[in-house]
């Protein structure tokens, strides 16, 4: 018999169904990386009390007011990574290499005449904050199948075979009301992967596995994208002592993901005709998600260096939130063959893609920096960064309505949003108090999620330069990021709450920064090299695990994520 669900959990659902962004969506928003000249990436980025650096605008911009002469600059990076992912069936590498564009600006000093005002500096730079190239593959043994966890959705939700059923008079996927059916569950009913049994009203979904059900799963996942930062920075210095620098930052963001899961079953369950009823047979079938998520923010950044004494500096920097105005597009599809017979394939609203207009901000930042300066020949330097990822924020992009989505708008009186899904509803479950969303907020829901998922990273950076002689020098660094994700997320034990038709997702784990580079000066030109290795390892699950349900595991896999880069920056200073 299938569980009845409470009224209240149904119109959660149904609000929540309406959006196509899950608090897994909001990380890759905030996931800025390591990017930036040969020098600041040669010392690990800490940059934070030297300044004096292109990159260090855009990090503490009192690094501004350290420059006494104009420069103009820019970095190249040839960035080779190499991603395992590791499951019990063996370990499976993709090498992927990308030439990218780090950084380019110009510094420009006026000076002033006065002792207590020495100079005001202006600064004009483009930084890649992030790049979200990455691509990973895997396969896997099975226990359970996607479609089983599909036809727990549907089950929670309630679906009849009528609101997955397409027709001449209505589409599942548009049927212009508010309550919208889950499109993960409308593609698996019309893919085969969930069949109903009892009555057309009230029936009871089955997946494909059951008694005696064996298989193995396969995954493939390409990201591509960047997150692009154009810095308009102002400073100076008061009695070359306290060095100050405010940063007017224009973010553009960029990301889409190319996923796709499979499945290899014998004597799976598939109800192929009604009428002859669920069937043994091999079912091998493939769920393949598009989804990019593209706009623009603006933030502000304001800091602080005092230099109490020539061989020692403190910094400090503050971060204001980045205020996205963002658009999402996202489709899926499936092929699939059962038994002997032909490939066919089925496609979410016969292949258009859904979109929806969105609001976000990202966390405020804190910093603190201290550098120490020996014989004038010598600097160490560190700095320390604290961000609460708990404080993510979705929110809808005016007070007009609910945004964007299928024919959405107001037809009648009535309004027209009609797509996205949220996973099923268990009375009782860890998840369940977190979902009582407010109807006057249908990102209510999503933003109690990010509370539960994640919490405050610490970030920890180090530097070394030495000056061999006066135009050549070696530097080294050391950069930790910790993982953003609460233990209980990372564990399973908390359903995870995703989006659309993609049920993957990935937890980023720890990240670490090992560096090394070279400078060379030759009057008022400069060259620095730099080679950096990452590390930042991952989790891919399939989809979620439900904790009140241990029987139905999550596939997932270890994996792990190795960069090379190669850096070169080029300057003049005048």
């Amino acid at each position: 018999m299938k569980k009845k669900i409470p009224l209240l959990v149904i119109l959660a659902a149904a609000a929540s169904a309406c959006w196509a962004q899950s608090a897994v969506d909001a990380f890759r928003f905030t996931r800025n990386d390591m990017k930036g000249t040969a020098r600041f990436m040669a010392m690990g980025g800490a940059f934070g009390a030297l300044g004096g650096d292109l990159s260090s605008l855009s990090q503490n911009p009192a690094g501004i007011g350290v420059y006494r002469n104009n420069e103009i600059g820019f970095t190249l990076d040839l960035d080779c990574q190499r991603s395992n992912s590791q499951t019990e069936a063996g370990s499976f590498a993709i090498d992927n290499t990308k030439f990218l564009l780090n950084n380019i600006g110009a510094v420009f000093t006026m000076r002033l005449g006065s002792s207590t005002f020495p100079n005001f500096n202006v600064g004009f730079t483009y930084n890649k904050g992030a790049s979200f190239n990455r691509e990973y593959e895997g396969e896997m043994g099975l226990q359970n199948s996607m479609s089983n966890y599909i036809a727990g959705i549907a089950n929670g939700e309630n679906l009849t075979v009528g609101d997955l059923t397409t027709t001449d008079d209505f589409n599942p996927y548009n049927p212009g009301d508010y309550y919208a059916s889950p499109w993960l569950a409308i593609l698996g009913y019309d893919s085969f992967l969930i069949s109903p049994q009892g009555k057309e009203d009230n029936p009871s979904w089955f997946g494909q596995w059951g008694n005696g059900t064996k298989g193995s799963g396969r995954f493939h996942v390409v990201e591509k994208g960047s997150l692009d930062e154009y810095n308009i920075a102002l400073g100076g210095n008061i009695a070359n002592v306290v060095y100050w620098g405010m940063n007017f930052d224009i973010v553009n963001f960029n990301y889409t993901m190319n996923s796709m899961w499979g499945e290899q079953l014998d004597n799976a369950n598939v109800m192929l005709d009604e009428k002859v009823g669920m069937q043994r047979m091999r079912a091998d079938w493939n769920l393949s998600n598009y989804y990019n998520v593209n706009g623009t923010g603006f933030n502000y950044q304001l800091g602080i260096i005092v230099k109490p004494i020539q061989e020692l500096r403190l910094g400090f920097a503050f971060h204001t939130p980045t205020w996205y105005s963002l658009t999402e597009n996202f489709g899926a599809g499936t092929s699939f063959r059962y038994g002997d017979g032909e490939t066919f394939g089925a496609k979410t609203n016969n292949g258009q893609l859904a979109y929806n207009d969105m609001n976000f901000r990202t966390p405020w930042k804190l910093m603190a920096s201290v550098a120490g300066v020996i014989g004038g020949r010598f600097i160490i330097s560190a700095d320390y960064e604290w961000e609460p990822m708990h404080a993510m924020r979705f929110s809808q992009p005016s007070s007009y309505g609910y945004g964007g989505g299928w024919d959405d708008g107001w037809d009648d009186g009535a309004w027209d949003d009609d797509w996205g899904w949220d996973p099923w509803y268990k009375p009782g479950s860890q998840a369940a108090p977190a979902k009582k969303s407010s109807l006057n907020d249908p990102y209510y829901a999503t933003n109690e999620d990010i509370r539960r998922y994640y919490r405050s990273t610490n970030t920890l950076r180090l530097g070394a330069e030495y000056r061999v002689t006066p135009q050549f020098s070696v530097r080294a660094g050391y950069s930790f990021v910790s993982s953003p994700v609460q233990q209980k997320a990372k564990d399973g034990k908390e359903i995870i709450y995703t989006s659309g038709t993609m049920p993957n997702y990935v937890f980023d784990n720890t990240t670490n920064y090992i560096s090394a580079g070279v400078g060379y000066k030759y009057k008022k030109f400069y060259i620095d090299l730099a080679y950096v290795y990452k590390r930042q390892s991952a989790e891919y699950h399939a989809y979620t695990s439900d904790p009140a349900n241990p029987e139905i595991p999550s596939p997932k896999a270890d994996v792990t994520f190795n960069n090379s880069q190669v850096v070169m920056s080029a300057g003049f200073r005048f």
